[in-house]
């Protein structure tokens, strides 16, 4: 009895399993690098909200020599609304316009914006010492051109002319002084220019002067929720576990975190407790995405949930700039993801008590 051999499949040569290797290695660090670069290069500082205090004439005066769309001005009746605006994170700053003009700015805010508004501070008084510069031109034109006597008048040689020539020179500077004093404050001869004063209301604290402690906490933070999703989704099964290990991560988790961001780094201010619940409250969001995925769809669940937060929540958190200048919708949509959310809660706790977060918070419980 003859045996029939059944053909076997040919096996891909050892160098496609290479080529192939190289190429999803090259797809993957494409997207990671297009994931973390694009928010930021294709940023716009453009439509950044501040409050104005001033006459419709002054905000349009100083709009038109300000590059269209660069702020977006809120009128507000006083300083005192424009502060309040700030505190509550309504707006990034404030221009107060008038007799002594000040720019209000919060570096605890966004150190990008803060800035932004110092430089438009810088171009408003440039162009007040251009008006003074201009009005004393105008002053001396006139004295030089009002200086010579007509013959035979009161500044004719032989007639007086020390006297003449004095009163001459003293008529001139008056004329300069009031030409000036016009230029400088209205109704208010004599008076010195006015000058651009720069408020930061709301400063980064002496441990972050630079701002950058929060931007930088968000990795970790981020990172923190993904480790501790996968390994409660591979060491723990059922809901009722998942769920036990998911609080307790985000108990413990939190008070560690917290402790090394505030005690160590400085980076937190506020109440520690406050800012340890605030904490786990975020890692333990991250942590529940990857359990939930997991449960729902099996092991790519996990990748799922790390590309969801790594790749996609974390560049446009707005961490690092204003949401306002990432690419539309994106900015606005990186909010409600949990690195955002976890980075404006951490971020109101320590400088905007008077923010309200409560939208924030319930969307992380959630």
């Amino acid at each position: 009895m003859s045996h029939v051999r059944t053909p076997q499949p040919k096996s891909r040569p050892a160098w496609l399993k290479s080529v192939r290797a190289a190429l999803i290695a090259t797809v993957a660090v494409c997207v990671v690098l297009l994931a973390f670069a694009w928010p930021t290069a294709t940023s716009r500082v453009e439509n950044l909200p501040v409050a104005v205090v001033g006459s419709q004439e002054q905000i349009d005066t100083v709009t038109q020599k300000m590059p269209d769309h660069l702020l977006e001005l809120h009128p507000v009746a006083n300083r005192e609304d424009a502060v309040n605006g700030i505190r509550s994170r309504d707006v990034y700053g404030g221009i107060v316009l008038g007799e002594q003009p000040e720019i209000l700015t919060a570096s605890a805010a966004s150190p990008v914006a803060s800035q932004m508004l110092t430089g438009v501070g810088t171009n408003m008084q440039r162009g007040i010492d251009q008006q003074v510069i201009a009005g004393m031109q105008q002053a001396l034109q006139k004295m030089a051109s009002g200086g010579g006597a007509a013959p035979g008048g009161p500044g004719a040689p032989g007639q007086n002319g020390g006297a003449a020539s004095d009163g001459t020179a003293s008529g001139g500077a008056a004329q300069a002084q009031r030409g000036a004093g016009a230029q400088q404050a209205p109704g208010a001869p004599g008076a010195t220019p006015p000058t651009v004063k720069v408020t930061d209301v709301v400063p980064l604290s002496d441990d972050d002067t630079r701002g950058s402690g929060l931007a930088i906490a968000g990795l970790p933070l981020t990172m923190g929720g993904m480790i501790g999703g996968v390994l409660i989704s591979l060491l723990v099964t059922g809901v009722r576990k998942h769920l036990l290990a998911i609080a307790l991560y985000g108990v413990l988790g939190g008070l560690a975190l917290a402790g090394i961001l505030q005690g160590v780094f400085g980076i937190l201010q506020a109440n520690y407790w406050v800012n340890a619940a605030a904490t786990g409250l975020g890692i333990a969001a991250t942590a529940s995405v990857i359990v939930g995925l997991n449960s729902l769809i099996g092991r790519p669940g996990i990748a799922v949930g790390a590309v969801l937060t790594m790749f996609i929540g974390n560049p446009i958190s707005a961490l690092t700039q204003p949401k306002e200048f990432i690419l539309p919708p994106f900015g606005e949509i990186g909010q409600w993801l949990v690195p955002g959310l976890s980075g404006t809660v951490l971020r109101d706790l320590s400088y905007f008590p008077e923010a309200n977060i409560a939208g924030q918070i319930w969307a992380l419980i959630g």
